[in-house]
């Protein structure tokens, strides 16, 4: 719960009343609507404002404080972080809360000739999530997004060698598990992520994340439990950077030392707290 008391900026006394027989149809869509709002926690002194955070690991300290009540130290729970942006993230939060953490590897799927955009995500898994109507509009075949597909496989599974040393994918079933990223843009990363967790057995999914676009973040709250996320921004544009005085993408080296550092402060890994 935000520290407005309300979720999403939704109070009670702005629930919908009872609705008559005629109108049974909208009174549905309304409260399916604020059913799902009810589970999204964000922090009204952040709301819709850019660089709030200083940088990642303080983003992450203002999640741990929103998520220790529910999830502090409860045996049954566990972190994961998306690399590479979301391991500092992750790593505060697991320490935070003394919870065993460990990575999900998945990346976006680069449009042809534009690799800085995105038509969908996959997993280490082969678990993807599809854009459909970007696809539908930029007239992508089945065999281009094969081939992108098994271009960031093979990254992949580079990057688990390296990040994971090779493990087999986290042991989730029957499990809370927390999916952390550093912010929600388009939000098809964290979809495939969550696609993989729930085929794996994940009791229960709770999103963490220090930034995300408001669209981004009603898309999720279809598929998850819970979303915590303190800068909720609308608009057109949405840019997860704009959410930190200082941003830049992380080095792998980077992403080993924080790992190193986690376990230097008595952090675990799924493996070791099994």
């Amino acid at each position: 719960m935000g520290d407005s008391g309300s979720c999403h900026g939704i109070e009670k006394h702005d629930l919908p009343v009872p609705c008559s027989n005629n109108v049974g149809l909208i009174c549905h869509a309304v409260m399916h609507y604020f059913s799902l709002m009810k589970n999204i926690h964000d922090l009204s002194r952040m709301r819709s404002r850019k660089f709030v955070f200083r940088d990642r690991e303080h983003g992450g300290d203002i999640l741990a404080e929103m998520l220790f009540p529910a999830y502090g130290e409860r045996e049954d729970t566990m972190v994961i972080g998306i690399p590479s942006g979301g391991v500092p993230v992750a790593v505060r939060i697991a320490v935070a809360l003394k919870l065993p953490m460990d990575l999900l590897i998945v990346r976006k799927l680069p449009v042809p000739g534009n690799p800085e955009a995105g038509f969908g995500a996959i997993t280490l898994s082969g678990e993807m999530f599809l854009n459909d109507p970007l696809i539908y509009k930029l007239r992508l075949t089945p065999g281009q997004i094969e081939e992108q597909a098994v271009r960031v496989k093979k990254e992949l599974e580079r990057r688990n060698r390296l990040f994971r040393h090779g493990r087999i994918a986290p042991v989730v079933s029957d499990r809370t598990v927390i999916v952390v990223d550093d912010g929600l843009a388009s939000g098809f990363t964290m979809m495939a992520a969550l696609r993989d967790l729930e085929k794996a057995g994940a009791a229960r999914l709770v999103v963490a994340a220090p930034t995300g676009s408001e669209n981004s973040i009603e898309r999720l709250a279809r598929s998850v439990h819970e979303i915590y996320c303190p800068n909720i921004r609308s608009g057109t544009y949405f840019a997860v950077a704009e959410a930190y005085r200082s941003w830049y993408d992380l080095y792998e080296d980077e992403v080993l030392a924080l790992l190193g550092e986690f376990r230097e402060a008595g952090g675990e890994t799924d493996q070791e707290s099994r």
